[in-house]
Order: structure tokens, then sequence, then C-alpha cells
């Protein structure tokens, strides 16, 4: 009897229809998706053109006026312009357009749509900046502190370039090029490319091994500062703690931190006992909450701490998909 009530209530019972969401919330949702995708864009391009600007104005306010030679396209364009007086722009863009038009070809529209932006941004900029006369900054015989300077600013400008996915062209595209089709990295075709036009400046009027040094000097500043404006944004750390005070730490983190905390079950083999492992992903910079915490709660916890390449994800990089 009972058995049969309890059938009778099941079969009266009002099963709710699964949620589906409507068109428009799908549009919506849509249209959230590429209006973030698109600002994220719009602030790439931004900072794209800020770090060519402080590219173009080390070139224009430190190393032209005491003719020190760089790398890369730029470095061809001043060599022309102290032999010939052509200005830098215009070899510039010529010797990119070519190099453009290649690229296309062989690599591909979407590897140049970026590069194309940047070729036409620093094309302005070295057509629009003036170029600062000697003793304006430093002074005129200070070669040495023109070429730190100027390899400072153009290794910022050119690591916010690369952080916002952008390419100055040039020598860039020479290494790309070169890389697909010979077991070569794009860091030593670089640096075969920039150490030989560095070198030609030896056949100029004024030439000399104090300017080649000069050159490679201002070329190891603005390599050094491209990793640190890199490494130093993107760099992040893993840590792995150990503690019975886990419940306590991870929740202090989570709130205090705000990172995401991972448990993992794990057990000591000497003691062959059961001990939870926190996992945590964070930047660099905010290692240092993370010790304070654990040293609060636990002072004897075990701490594993590791630097982490590449994170992608929420809170971290976008994982990269062009």
């Amino acid at each position: 009897m009972e058995d049969a009530r309890k059938k009778k209530r099941d079969e009266n019972k009002i099963v709710s229809p699964e949620f589906t969401p409507t068109k428009s919330e799908k549009n919506r949702s849509r249209v959230k998706s590429i209006t973030k995708h698109t600002w994220i864009d719009i602030r790439e391009y931004f900072f794209i053109a800020f770090g060519l600007f402080l590219y173009a104005g080390a070139w224009k306010a430190f190393l032209l006026p005491h003719q020190i030679t760089g790398g890369g396209v730029t470095g061809v364009g001043a060599l022309v312009y102290y032999a010939t007086g052509i200005p830098i722009s215009i070899t510039y863009f010529a010797i990119n357009a070519v190099l453009l038009l290649i690229s296309v070809r062989i690599i591909g529209l979407k590897f140049s749509l970026r590069t194309i932006y940047g070729v036409a941004i620093m094309t302005l900029f070295f057509s629009v900046l003036p170029q600062a006369v000697p003793g304006t900054f430093v002074g005129k015989e200070d070669n040495f502190m023109a070429c730190v300077i100027g390899g400072l600013l153009s290794g910022a400008g050119i690591g916010l370039v690369f952080l916002s996915n952008g390419s100055s062209g040039g020598t860039d595209i020479i290494a790309k090029v070169v890389n697909k089709y010979r077991n070569i990295t794009l860091g030593r075709t670089l640096l075969y490319c920039d150490v030989l036009i560095i070198c030609s400046s030896y056949f100029l009027e004024f030439g000399s091994l104090e300017k080649i040094v000069y050159g490679l000097t201002a070329m190891a500043i603005t390599t050094i500062t491209v990793d640190m404006v890199i490494n130093g944004v993107r760099q992040s750390v893993q840590f792995f703690i150990f503690s019975k005070e886990y419940e306590q730490i991870a929740t202090r983190i989570n709130i205090e931190v705000h990172r995401g905390v991972t448990l993992l079950d794990g057990m000591g083999w000497y003691s062959k006992e059961p001990v939870k492992v926190i996992t945590v992903i964070a930047r660099k910079n905010e290692s240092i909450k993370i010790f304070r915490i654990v040293k609060e709660i636990d002072p004897n916890a075990f701490i594993s701490q590791s630097s982490a390449i590449g994170v992608y994800g929420e809170g971290f990089d976008v994982i990269k998909g062009k």
C-alpha cells in the first residue's frame, strides 16, 4: 500500500525542464566576448605605438646625434643617413616594404598585419620627431652615456612591443623567413644580422673601432632591457606548501593574495602518513605576501618555490591563439 502511494506521488511530481539559454542571451554573451577581445586588441595596439615611440625617441635623441649605429633595419637606415644624408624614415620604410611583401608570400598575412601597423607607426615617428642637436640631453662628447640611455629606452620600447604581440619589422621578418627554412634559432639569426650591420659602420667616414664598441654596447643594453621588461611583467612562481595548517594558509592566500589555491593529496614516505599539499601559482612580486602568511600561521611549514616560464589563463597572461 505504501509503495503504491509513493509511486503515485512520484507520478504527480512536476519535472522542471533543463535550462537552455534563449537566443537573446546567446547573442548577448557573444557580443560581450567580442567586446572583450576588441578592447584587448585596442589596448595592445596602443602599447605597440607607445613602445615604438620610445624606440624612435631613443634614436632621435641619443643614437643618431652621436653617430652610434644600432642593429636591425633602423641600423641600416642610420648607415645610409650617415653616408648620404637620406632621412632614416625613407630607408626604413623602403626596406620594410620589400620585406613585408616577402613575408606575406612566405609566412602569411596573419603574422604580417601587426608588423604592417608597426612599420607604419615607426615610419611616422621617424618622420615627425625632430633629431636632437648633440649636447641637448648629454654632453657632446659623452658617447658612452648616449649609447647607455639610448639602449635603455629602445629596449624598453621594443619590450612593450613584444609584450603586446607586435613587431617593428626589419630583421624580425628576416629571422622568421630564415627560421622557416633553416634550423637556426630566431635569436641567433637576429644576432648575426645586428652584429654585421653595426660592424659595417667601420667603413664610414667617421668609422672607428670605438664607434663599433659603442654600437655593440647599445645593442647589448637593448637586449638585456627587452628581457627585463618581458620577464619582469610575466614572471610567475609556483609554490608547494606542506603544512598541517593547510586550511588556514589556503584561506588567507585566497582572500589576501587573491590567488586560486589547489590542495593535493600526498603521503610522507618515511612516516607513511597522509599529507595535504597546497599548490599556488602567483606573480613573483606576490611571493613575499605568501611567505609572510605561511610564517605567521606555521613557522615550521615546508615550502618549495620555483619559477614558471609561462602561465596562461585567468589572472595571468591571455592564451595566445594568433
